[in-house]
């Protein structure tokens, strides 16, 4: 079986169990950001990781991929492809909890630097960070109320964790965090 197929070569692709939808569809960004998210989880793994940072990202990765399949799928539901995971969810914030405990509280803005492994990590925050949002403008769309709620919160937790491990990261290796040098952070600021 060849792997190219030429049924997208007229700018639609299909969805599962679905219609046919043009590639630029609000459906399609999103799942292609999450597939965009994924690679860049797979790109942090060529870093050297502590076992456990390198198990809890294959599991995300694992996750971005069931989150794809839901968001590739007009009625996740029927097709029992729904995202139905809070407890995931739960994992995300037991991990940042964890990490963040191993650090000192954080009084400024920090810039993304430091190792590779963290540098990654922050590009892949911030893939995240746009995976959430095109989640967002998909749910937003009446047509897409079948999308998961629990995704979106898989991913905004996902974008802190990504946050936190890049900390840790940094921290462990030894080098300080690099406070943004800008405007004076007024009082209620928080770090992103």
């Amino acid at each position: 079986m060849k792997i190219y197929t030429k049924s997208g070569d007229g700018g639609q692709t299909g969805l599962f169990g679905g219609p046919r939808v043009w590639k630029d569809d609000p459906r399609i960004d999103a799942y292609g950001t999450v597939d965009e998210l994924n690679a860049a989880l797979g790109l942090v793994r060529c870093e050297s990781l502590a076992d456990e940072v390198e198990t809890l990202l294959r599991e995300i990765q694992s996750d971005l991929f069931d989150i794809g399949a839901e968001l590739a799928t007009p009625d996740p539901g029927v097709k029992g492809v729904a995202f139905e995971r809070q407890d995931r969810v739960e994992s995300l914030e037991l991990a940042i909890d964890r990490y963040d405990d191993l650090m000192p509280p954080l009084q400024n803005f920090i810039l993304p630097a430091g190792t590779r492994a963290a540098s990654t990590l922050h590009m892949a925050r911030t893939i995240c960070r746009r995976a959430e949002r095109r989640l967002v403008s998909l749910i937003r769309n009446a047509e897409n109320q079948k999308t998961s709620q629990i995704a979106l919160e898989y991913l905004n937790r996902l974008g802190d964790l990504l946050f936190v491990l890049a900390r840790h990261n940094n921290q462990t290796a030894g080098l300080p965090e690099l406070a943004w040098r800008g405007r004076a952070v007024q009082d209620g600021d928080a770090p992103p």
